[in-house]
């Protein structure tokens, strides 16, 4: 271009759309703009082709207001659009989601005249299919049959992936018929969504009933449409199935490929069958098949998930003198099984071998090492590896500030939980309920009005309580004599469908005690064990506890004597408290018989002799 221009040759128009075309292509839409303004001061006048062309790169970026704006030039310009210029237009839309200016677009479509093919149709069932509005796909398909514009293979498709992913396989049996009654030719690409479809939904019978279709059609199944099968029996732990459907591939002569091995890897790693990934991996050498880093980030993963630490490093070291390169999920799962493990040092020492391998960390690797800190109680370094990120180009995320506040919740730092918690909604992340559990466990002691604060913060959130933060809530306000509205907070969970546990009932009785209420806490016990809740040595000791403080010791050793029953002890302090009060009554032989009972089950801190020669008040 330059060169013409030394040589006073003036590019024409074919010129211009020739090098903006190529501009569009590598995304410099604001260079091809650049050549476009350039067009209009030599007068040299832009086509269709050139319109169509910046439109679709307009679109391709993104910038949408810039394909409109350069659509109402073209339209100044008296160059008349057609149906690309469309097309284009509705394909920016569809891919950004926005089906309501689509479907205006559509109308302005059939106003001039313009009729749509089958690749309108195609973009705009996969705009319906972006916004999980199956029905409207399904109703555009009927429609594009009824003007008999036929559909391609990529664009059927899109709808049946659609339906299959909405877990709608009658509607996507029908459109099957369907799609035999217009004659179009089934592919397996087709079928084989049909069968992820079935798996996906639990019907395993009916998946393996299209695989017969295929056949009766003389289509033969492929190495995907068994692995889909396959991996459906892994992920339900049910192997046996899972190998006689690799026996049934090899018998229509299919032999496993890498993908199959992985899934098989991945499916014994989750039933601990860790004999069982070797041999797999064993097999597939056998057979001439290289592992990859699908196969050897399975077996890490297996392996780290279950603790074994060592075996995972064994695999990982195999996997470098294969020369197979790990990415950084790899390193990851190595980290995280550290971190979980409480092993801090390794969990570093595998993030420095990460960065001599120039193999770039991401959030999910700091988050592993934040994690792992705070868990150890060693906050300070958290929270400074957690915003030291920045400069790595990344950001802190919830998870993040998570973790950081589960950190100092531990160590019951109330002012370090909500410095983290606002400045986590200030950088404009949005709390999760894992944000709630740690940070209302810190606030609930000492800052009632605090955890009033972060209910109202949830309620604006949309965010309701899960059973976690409802019993947090209603144990915070138990202790601090709010009783109405914890069992508020009770009736409030019950109606979500979300039953009380034993701290539940735990904190209620508590309540209940609190309140002298003695008649209140036998009736939640007595509902405890009809709805199947199974008391804790806590209920009991809060039980004993209560009725020891009115100085109701018969209530209290009614209860201590029931504990004793299921097999339970008392707590040292709730036992020398009941042991104390019945002395105190003068009962000193009840209370040495507790006292002898205790003793010999270490547990009550007072002798035999402390006890006799202690004054009766």
């Amino acid at each position: 271009m330059n060169r013409m221009k030394k040589c006073e040759i003036m590019p024409n128009g074919f010129v211009y759309n020739v090098l903006i075309g190529g501009l569009c292509k590598e995304k410099r839409v604001d260079d091809a703009k650049k050549l476009f303004d350039e067009m209009l001061r030599r007068n040299v006048f832009p086509n269709r082709v050139t319109y169509n062309t910046l439109i679709d790169g307009y679109c391709k970026t993104g910038d949408l207001e810039g394909a409109f704006d350069l659509r109402e030039k073209m339209k100044n310009g008296s160059v008349e659009p057609n149906i690309v210029t469309y097309n284009t237009l509705l394909g920016g839309l569809c891919k950004m989601g926005r089906m309501e200016e689509a479907n205006r677009i559509l109308e302005e479509m059939a106003f001039y005249g313009f009729v749509p093919d089958g690749f309108t149709y195609s973009i705009l069932l996969d705009g319906h299919s972006r916004c999980g509005n199956v029905e409207a796909s399904v109703a555009l398909y009927e429609d594009a049959m009824k003007k008999g514009v036929s559909l391609n293979e990529y664009t059927c498709s899109i709808l049946m992936n659609g339906l299959c992913k909405e877990g709608k396989m009658d509607r996507a049996k029908e459109f099957l018929t369907k799609l035999r009654e217009h004659k179009v030719v089934l592919t397996e690409v087709l079928l084989n969504t049909m069968v992820n479809g079935y798996c996906k939904v639990g019907n395993v019978d009916k998946a393996l009933l299209v695989i017969e279709e295929m056949e009766n059609e003389g289509m033969k199944p492929s190495c995907i449409t068994y692995n889909t099968i396959i991996s459906h029996f892994c992920a339900l732990g049910q192997m046996d199935d899972a190998n006689e459907s690799v026996r049934k591939m090899k018998t229509k002569g299919l032999c496993p490929n890498v993908q199959t091995y992985n899934i098989l890897i991945d499916g014994y790693g989750r039933s601990s069958q860790f004999e069982k990934c070797l041999q797999i991996l064993d097999e597939m050498e056998n057979n001439g098949l290289k592992p990859n880093v699908v196969t050897y980030g399975a077996m890490v993963n297996t392996f780290c998930k279950k603790g074994r630490i060592v075996e995972a490093k064994v695999i990982f070291e195999d996997m470098l003198n294969r020369s197979v390169l790990p990415n950084a999920q790899i390193y990851n799962m190595l980290i995280d099984g550290n971190c979980t493990r409480g092993n801090i040092k390794d969990a570093f020492a595998v993030f420095d071998e990460m960065l001599r391998s120039r193999i770039s960390p991401t959030i999910v690797t700091y988050n592993s090492l934040v994690n792992g800190l705070s868990k150890k109680g060693r906050v300070a370094e958290a929270e400074e590896l957690a915003f030291s990120i920045t400069s790595k180009g990344l950001s802190a995320d919830v998870i993040t500030y998570n973790c950081l506040i589960s950190g100092f919740s531990r160590l019951g730092n109330v002012e370090k939980c909500v410095e983290l918690y606002e400045k986590m909604k200030a950088s404009g992340i949005n709390p999760t309920l894992n944000t709630y559990h740690p940070l209302i466990s810190a606030c609930k002691k000492d800052k009632i009005d605090l955890v009033e604060k972060i209910l109202e913060d949830m309620s604006r959130l949309n965010l309701t309580p899960d059973r976690v933060v409802y019993n947090e809530l209603i144990q915070s306000f138990v202790w601090h004599g709010d009783i109405r509205k914890a069992n508020v907070l009770c009736s409030e969970m019950s109606n979500l469908g979300i039953l009380p546990d034993k701290m539940t009932y735990n904190s209620l009785i508590t309540g209940c005690l609190k309140e002298g209420n003695l008649h209140g806490a036998k009736d939640l016990f007595d509902d405890m064990i009809a709805k199947e809740v199974g008391p804790n040595d806590g209920t009991f000791n809060t039980l004993i506890e209560g009725h020891c403080k009115v100085k109701d010791f018969d209530g209290a050793s009614v209860w201590y004597r029931e504990m004793l029953k299921i097999g339970f002890l008392p707590s040292v302090s709730v036992c020398n408290e009941l042991v104390s009060g019945l002395r105190d009554e003068g009962r000193v032989k009840e209370a040495e018989i507790i006292c002898s009972e205790m003793s010999m089950k270490g547990v009550c801190e007072t002798s035999h002799e402390d006890l006799l020669a202690s004054p009766v008040k």
